[in-house]
């Protein structure tokens, strides 16, 4: 059964980096598009930044445009979300998961066109 496993999260001050790690088990992941969504308590999972396999589509919600960017490493197996300048909004526990379409081209933010939803990692920005 192949699975993610996210890391890299913690507590960090407002202005502050983190870089999370997304990495795949059972499966190859360099085959399907990969997100990263997040879910603050009391609100929906929403998509964060998304990329395809080959990086040629990648998708940035708004709020977090010029601040975070994703990658991947396809040898390694894992997907990276590089968070910079961070803040207290930013604030909540962050997934990835891979698309259902291993032939989608342009990636979608869509939670539920994604699977293989990995557990999570608190990302905690507060002085």
């Amino acid at each position: 059964q192949g699975q993610l496993v996210e890391s890299g999260g913690g507590l960090v001050q407002p202005g502050g980096s983190l870089r999370l790690s997304c990495a795949a088990s059972g499966f190859t992941s360099d085959y399907y598009a990969i997100g990263w969504f997040r879910q603050a308590p009391g609100k929906d999972r929403e998509g964060v930044s998304c990329v395809s396999k080959n990086e040629g589509s990648t998708y940035y919600k708004d709020s977090v445009k010029g601040r975070f960017t994703i990658s991947r490493d396809n040898a390694k197996n894992t997907v990276y979300l590089q968070m910079n300048s961070l803040k207290p909004e930013d604030t909540a526990v962050y997934y990835c998961a891979a698309d259902r379409h291993p032939l989608r081209v342009v990636v979608t933010p869509d939670r539920y066109e994604y699977n293989y939803w990995g557990q999570g990692t608190q990302v905690t920005v507060s002085s």
